[in-house]
């Protein structure tokens, strides 16, 4: 029986152990694959009380039918450009009639990646790789996880987010801090 050299052993052990980490920290199946998410965008009115009576009118109030709370409002937009990966699509950020504030995605198309984050930045966007790394040098709110590579869906803003301040939206890869695409959020 021939012996094994124990470093062809060890060189082995280590070429497992690389492509393991390799395999987690680049996903690479991700390439192939699609997360399809389809929101509507939510809708703020609370739904009828049914154990209440309604008040009765009063003989001196007029007819005139009560107003509804206002509908979304767009405060700003801007269209998706591609840094790292091919993006596009639509961010929004819409006041619900509740005074709530969501980010809405519409019509998102980017590559599906490790660790993708929504952030709305301070970060001015900047074409090409000049606007890859940008978006965490200073302050950004971190939405939490991408819901989908594809499609539209939206994310609940903090009630005290100044708008003033965050002026852009980035689809970060936290693994690998680089900004797949983004959007400068202009008022409406």
């Amino acid at each position: 029986m021939a012996r094994r050299k124990p470093w062809i052993v060890g060189a082995v052990a280590l070429g497992v152990v690389l492509g393991a980490v390799g395999l987690y920290l680049f996903q690479p199946w991700k390439l192939w694959t699609d997360e399809t998410v389809n929101e509507a965008l939510p809708s703020s009115q609370p739904a009828p009380d049914q154990t209440q009576p309604e008040p009765e009118k009063k003989e001196d109030e007029d007819d005139a039918p009560e107003q509804a709370p206002a509908g979304p409002v767009t405060l700003a937009s801007g269209a998706f450009i591609t840094h790292e990966h091919a993006t596009s699509g639509t961010a929004k950020i819409v006041e619900l009639a509740d005074g709530s504030r969501v980010l809405r995605l519409e019509g998102l198309d980017t590559s599906n990646g490790p660790d993708l984050k929504v952030w709305v930045t301070d970060a001015e966007v900047l074409p090409g790789r000049d606007g890859w790394g940008v978006f965490d040098d200073g302050a950004y709110l971190d939405l939490g996880q991408l819901k989908g590579n594809k499609g539209s869906h939206n994310y609940a803003l903090p009630s005290d987010a100044d708008l003033e301040t965050y002026t852009s939206v980035s689809i970060w890869c936290d693994r690998f801090n680089v900004s797949f695409g983004a959007a400068e959020l202009a008022r409406a």
